[in-house]
């Protein structure tokens, strides 16, 4: 049986995977003495998108979206303020 995997959340650009691979590797190397090929360091990435990445996505929506009802309630309690009583 074959295991489905997610379509990732996001994707980067060519340039940002390979700037990310590049990361991953050096981080490796410099934390753990281990060297990773490109492969292995795509994998990672590969990971790290389709399973950790969808946390901080989701987090950031609701980070914006906490933000931005603040900032209407507040839009609407100056409408309020300008309203002239009859």
């Amino acid at each position: 049986m074959s295991k489905k995997t997610k379509p990732p959340i996001l994707t980067l650009t060519p340039e940002q995977e390979s700037e990310a691979c590049h990361t991953i590797k050096r981080f490796m190397e410099d934390r753990f003495e281990l060297e990773l090929g490109s492969f292995e360091a795509a994998e990672i990435l590969e990971l790290f998108t389709r399973e950790i990445a969808p946390h901080y996505y989701n987090r950031a929506i609701f980070d914006v979206q906490t933000h931005l009802k603040e900032r209407f309630e507040s839009i609407e309690s100056d409408l309020w303020a300008l309203e002239k009583s009859s």
